[in-house]
């Protein structure tokens, strides 16, 4: 039964809205104190330990200390917001705004649908099966499934707070360029029957029923509260693990190393990039902190960004997920398309930030 269901289905004793808006208004106050106090902090922090004046080790510290509570923060107040706004979009009432749309529209709308509705690698089989049911076309669904993880809210707030609107604005309009062409090629490739065959036997229309029952604003912002409490609580120390990893790389990878690897004029760093991505596990959450350290040690954007993506959208324990509904030569198509769409993304950046 999901959330929505639990608080709709049963009644409750009413509760003051005035008492519920005054505590989140004092909560929010407290984040905004909080979060200017962080570089502060991380310099009180370094101050306190035996660490040598600018050295290597400092450096990397103070990047931990700063950019840890910094990018838990940021985290928890995007995850409650959008889990109001996702209040909105469950995933049985946006497998009805999707069934029956003709490519091309349909897959915008998928790509569109998919900030706002974004789910982890471990929920795409039963998304895919529960698109499948509900008569969604393939190429939609995988533009759904491609947008969902790799243009959430999470890498987008994140990419804004950490490097700026203006890669967070380029990476929302290349990252769901890549989910509408390649779920549209794949839609017209027509490769449904490369689905495993219990998936092609599923029929169409079956789904969950939408609750009638409107929610209330108490139940959206508990459902906010709930959302910063089973996302969070889930990631947080991939999180706090790729923040360790910008953290060494802030303190200790020589600048030239990077440079030599995923500088503008490596002609083949991002390619390369792409293929290491691949076999990590993380999330945008995660691989933000490393980003931003990798950007700061002056690698081109463009190969980033492609291993960001690739690391995101293409992660070896997803396609080990999606194989119990897709055959190995669907994931093929899916890899390659997909991975074309993230060098020529690479490619563009690195020619158009030189």
């Amino acid at each position: 039964m999901s959330i929505e269901t639990s608080l709709t289905s049963r009644k409750q004793p009413r509760e003051p809205l005035p008492l519920w808006a005054g505590g989140l208004a004092i909560v929010l106050a407290l984040w905004f104190v909080l979060y200017g106090q962080l570089v502060p902090f991380s310099e009180w922090v370094v101050t306190h330990l035996p660490l040598e004046r600018g050295s290597r080790l400092e450096e990397a510290i103070r990047f931990f200390a700063y950019d840890t509570p910094k990018v838990l923060m940021l985290l928890t107040l995007v995850v409650f917001v959008m889990g109001v706004v996702r209040s909105f979009f469950s995933p049985e009432r946006t497998r009805t705004l999707l069934a029956g749309r003709r490519e091309g529209l349909g897959n915008v709308a998928a790509a569109g649908l998919g900030i706002f509705t974004p789910f982890c690698s471990c929920s795409a089989v039963p998304l895919f099966v529960g698109f499948v049911s509900a008569g969604v076309p393939l190429g939609i669904t995988f533009s759904f499934l491609i947008a969902a993880p790799m243009v959430n809210e999470v890498a987008l707030g994140l990419l804004f707070a950490l490097v700026g609107w203006k890669v967070a604005l380029t990476y929302l309009c290349f990252g769901l360029g890549i989910a509408v062409v390649a779920g549209w090629v794949i839609g017209r490739l027509k490769l449904e029957g490369w689905l495993q065959d219990w998936v092609k036997d599923i029929h169409a229309g079956a789904g969950i029923a939408i609750p009638d029952e409107r929610l209330t604003f108490i139940d959206r912002i508990k459902l906010g509260f709930e959302a910063v409490k089973d996302i969070v609580g889930k990631v947080w120390i991939w999180i706090i693990a790729g923040i360790a990893a910008g953290a060494f790389i802030h303190g200790y990878v020589p600048s030239e190393l990077l440079a030599s690897i995923m500088g503008k004029n490596a002609w083949w760093s991002v390619p390369a990039a792409v293929i290491l991505g691949i076999p990590m596990y993380s999330n945008a959450a995660g691989i933000i902190p490393v980003v931003e350290a990798l950007l700061g040690k002056g690698a081109a954007l463009g190969t980033v960004l492609a291993f960001m993506m690739s690391v995101i959208a293409l992660s070896l324990p997803e396609m080990i997920i999606l194989r119990k509904v897709l055959t190995l030569r669907l994931i093929a198509v899916f890899v390659g398309v997909v991975g074309a769409g993230i060098l020529a993304v690479g490619f563009l950046f690195n020619l158009l930030f030189h």
